[in-house]
């Protein structure tokens, strides 16, 4: 049964959105001398973050069209399975915990680029000479298309233990990998994705929850979350500041991917990155001057939070 309770709630936020007008109005509430807001079905329960506005308000669909114009061309490899629909039905998820509700419309419309700057990154098929440029490709891929392996940790076979015949290759916005990983995120977000690692490949809504929740938060205790990294809301330690990691883009990577990106100098797919959350900051009329300066963008320098040192790394 708990198996389904997110495809419930996602399935119920789809019909909300179906009956939503445009007169939907900004309820607020004051409770303990805090001021609460709710915004309809995209920002449902009570939260100072909803008194900000919604994602929908500064992202819509024509930008969503255009920051991935190439995902339904004839030799992509997911034709028809991304959509705006399924991405804002997913944030809204996440709109109440200040996912693109955090400060002010630029602070959100920055946010909402880096997180789409990730995904696009991830499941780009685009390359230099590519028709439309290397950026306009994200969104191309919904799954790893040609696994080496079946990334089943036997490490994790009392936790996690993998599921007959299943394979654990990268699927989702942000590719999720590892048996233990699909098993945690799964145990968190209500479905069982341990036993049914291709919910992911057959539903666009539950590949960006996934991809947003793992924004949303921190691979570990005590560590920060890439939304918090990008919004200022996090403070380095001591120890951070000795490994070089400071608030900004740059330690999303490092919070996403640890050191299979991070510290190792300047490197494509560092780069890549980065250049596809400029690139989006831009398409939205931001402006890429908006980042801030190289060493917030950059994560060349950053020692990970979460060093790699078996087959299982931090962007799994």
């Amino acid at each position: 049964m708990a198996r389904w309770c997110g495809f419930l709630l996602v399935a119920a936020m789809a019909v909300a959105m179906a009956a939503a007008d445009s007169s939907e109005q900004l309820v607020m509430k004051t409770v303990k001398g805090k001021k609460l807001c709710t915004r309809g079905w995209e920002c449902s329960q009570l939260s100072a973050y909803c008194c900000n506005g919604t994602v929908s308000d500064y992202f819509q669909t024509y930008q969503f069209e255009n920051l991935f114009s190439k995902r339904n061309s004839p030799v992509a490899h997911a034709v028809g399975f991304w959509d705006y629909r399924s991405f804002i039905i997913a944030a809204a998820i996440y709109q109440p915990q200040g996912f693109g509700t955090t400060g002010g419309k630029l602070a959100g419309q920055k946010e909402i680029a880096a997180f789409l700057g990730h995904v696009g990154s991830r499941t780009s098929c685009g390359y230099g000479v590519a028709t439309g440029g290397p950026f306009a490709w994200g969104l191309c891929y919904n799954k790893e298309m040609s696994p080496s392996q079946s990334y089943c940790d036997d490490y994790y076979k009392y936790t996690y233990p993998c599921a007959p015949g299943a394979s654990y290759y990268g699927r989702g916005a942000l590719p999720l990998y590892w048996n233990y990983n699909y098993g945690a995120t799964g145990e968190a977000l209500k479905v069982d994705l341990l036993n049914h690692p291709e919910y992911l490949e057959q539903n666009a809504t539950l590949a960006f929850q996934v991809a947003i929740w793992r924004w949303m938060n921190p691979m570990k205790k005590g560590q920060p979350s890439a939304h918090d990294v990008l919004l200022g809301k996090w403070k380095p330690t001591k120890n951070d500041t000795l490994s070089n990691r400071i608030p900004g883009f740059g330690t999303t990577m490092n919070v996403l991917y640890g050191d299979t990106v991070c510290g190792k100098g300047e490197n494509d797919s560092m780069n890549n990155i980065i250049s596809h959350y400029l690139y989006y900051l831009d398409l939205l009329g931001v402006g890429r001057e908006e980042a801030g300066p190289g060493e917030v963008l950059t994560c060349a320098e950053q020692k990970a939070f979460n060093p790699s040192y078996s087959s299982s790394t931090a962007s799994s």
